[in-house]
Formats: structure tokens, sequence, C-alpha cells
């Protein structure tokens, strides 16, 4: 990711929206840098955890893989725990919405749903969520954040999932299944994180696919 417009006068290619703003300044620019340079922060803290892990994640590391400078992360995220847990809400919320915009149209054929959802519990974020939570239950100062955000990540993807596969959860036992599902695309995306699970995992969805249709009607 490269460096957020705006330098310094020293010549050091950091943005500046940390720095006091002028009375005069007009906000606009000023709050879109400002934008840009946490979103640059949330994705490389996002990349970091999945490659090197809680441990070698630092602020410093985040700041200069952003292209900006460690004072910019500190007024975003005064924490190395307010970065981290904003960073995996920020991605999830992200691979939620991206969900929902393949099924604009409303409920689709389960195997597409099945998968589209499985694909959510893989791949770089699954991983940095995974550091994250490995980490919580070693820092006491880390485990509330990440707990809330696992639920709240947990109940809004439950909602897409009976949303997309037209559930319905006055039916005794669906809310169940449903809940298995997004069990068994964890339990798949763990599996993949240390080897390339693929052809194992188009069985698995395949036969989940017709668990659901038998389940759900």
């Amino acid at each position: 990711m490269g460096p957020v417009t705006g330098t310094r006068p020293s010549g050091d290619a950091r943005p500046a929206e940390e720095e006091p703003a002028s009375p005069d300044a007009p906000s606009g620019p000023k709050q879109a840098r400002s934008r840009v340079t946490r979103r640059h922060l949330l994705e490389a803290a996002v990349a970091c955890l999945a490659e090197q892990g809680w441990a070698g994640s630092t602020v410093a590391v985040v700041a200069e893989r952003a292209g900006v400078s460690r004072g910019a992360a500190q007024y975003h995220f005064p924490t190395r725990e307010d970065l981290f847990t904003a960073a995996v809400a920020y991605v999830s919320e992200e691979r939620s919405a991206a969900l929902r915009d393949l099924f604009q149209a409303g409920p689709a054929a389960r195997p597409v749903v099945v998968e589209a959802i499985v694909d959510l519990y893989t791949g770089a974020l699954f991983r940095a969520a995974l550091q994250l939570w490995v980490a919580a239950s070693n820092e006491e100062q880390l485990r509330p954040q990440v707990t809330e955000l696992e639920a709240r990540v947990g109940r809004e993807t439950h909602r897409i999932a009976v949303e997309l596969l037209g559930a319905d959860e006055s039916v005794p036992g669906v809310r169940e299944t449903v809940q298995g599902l997004l069990d068994m695309a964890r339990g798949l995306g763990l599996a993949n994180v240390l080897t390339d699970d693929t052809a194992r995992r188009a069985r698995v969805v395949a036969q989940w696919s017709r668990i659901l249709d038998a389940a759900l009607g």
C-alpha cells in the first residue's frame, strides 16, 4: 500500500493529518486524508497479523507497511489493542458487505451460498482473526475487545446466512442447522491454515448443501 498524499516540510513522506489544523483550513480534504490513512492502517494491520502473527505485528511495523508515521498510527489508534481489533472488525464488515452484494436479488442456490460463506473463513482475514484470538487467550487487556468483536461478527454473519439461505428460524432446528454451517465453515478455515484444503472443502460444501436442502426444505 502506498503512502497517503500529504508530506511534511522536512520531506518525510508521511501523512500530516495528525498535525493540528489551522482555524482557517478547510476540513474536507483533511478529513478525507484522515480516512485514507485510517483505512491503510487497518488493512496493513490485518496483513501483518496474517503474515507475522501477533508477536511480530507491532504498531511500528504496521505503520511502516501502511506508509505512515508511527505518530499517525497512534493518533488514530492510541493502543495496539485498539488497532488490531479495529482492523479485524473493519475487514470482517467489508467481507460481510461483499457477501451481501453477491446476492442482492435475495436467496440464491444453496451450493453457491454455502461456498460463499465458507470463503469468509479462508484467506488472510481468517488467519488474522485466528492470531488475534490466540493473543486474546493470553492477553487480559485484549480479551474483552476480541470477545465483543467475535460476538458481533458472529451475529451479523448468522443473520446474513439466514437471509441468503431463505431459512425460516421459527421452524425447530433451523437456527441450529444454520449455526452448524457457520461452525463447519470456521473449521474448514482452520484446516486451511496449515495446508491447502481446497479439494476436501469442495466435497464438504457439496454435502452441506444437500444437508441444508433436506433440513430447510
